[in-house]
């Protein structure tokens, strides 16, 4: 019997996710959490086979919790709506054994949990081909520039921050705008956010 965490804050999804998966002879929900942090005590309580995390989650997010199970023994699935290729990489790094998103049909959900369990690695076909299509463009310099700027930061507070003229600032983000393809830092920051390029 294969046995399950399930980790989402929508509770209607996390019912009948539930619901589902309980439908399978050879599978079992043990346990249903609404947050990372409960997910991560739930797997310590249950010690299941798998835990099927959603990612934008209250108190701690589920890629957060996944790099804790990281050593638990527990193979943890990412089931998300985000197809964005930072969040994909970043669960690579966090050892997710799986990462599907939730408009995939039903029962390629019960096969993957399936393949995943006898030791395979199971990724949406679409982030692969877009993580391994698009790197992040911006040097280290630059998203530190930008990381201020979505703090609130101005360019004289940047300039003072980072020990670089104001003039050194506005070349920076320039760069960034050419680079992202935008306009203004506005849509930068929400370029940036929009492929979880932000850590």
């Amino acid at each position: 019997m294969i046995r399950i965490v399930i980790a989402e804050d929508q509770r209607m999804l996390l019912g009948a996710l539930a619901s589902l998966l309980d439908l399978e002879e050879d599978m079992e929900v043990v346990a249903r959490a609404s947050n990372g942090e409960e997910a991560v005590r739930l797997v310590q309580l249950h010690k299941p086979d798998v835990c099927i995390m959603d990612i934008e989650m209250p108190v701690r997010s589920g890629l957060d919790a996944a790099e804790e199970l990281k050593s638990s023994g527990c193979k943890v699935m990412i089931l998300t709506t985000f197809a964005r290729s930072g969040y994909f990489e970043r669960a690579i790094k966090a050892g997710a054994h799986g990462y599907l998103l939730k408009d995939s049909p039903s029962e390629e959900l019960a096969d993957s949990i399936r393949s995943i369990v006898s030791g395979r690695r199971i990724y949406a076909s679409e982030l692969v081909d877009d993580a391994y299509g698009q790197e992040n463009p911006l040097t280290d310099r630059e998203k530190e520039v930008l990381g201020l700027i979505a703090d609130g930061k101005n360019t004289k507070e940047i300039a003072t921050q980072l020990y670089i003229t104001t003039g050194t600032v506005r070349n920076y983000i320039s760069v960034i705008l050419d680079k992202l393809g935008v306009s203004n830092r506005i849509e930068a920051i929400t370029r940036f956010k929009e492929k979880g390029w932000f850590k």
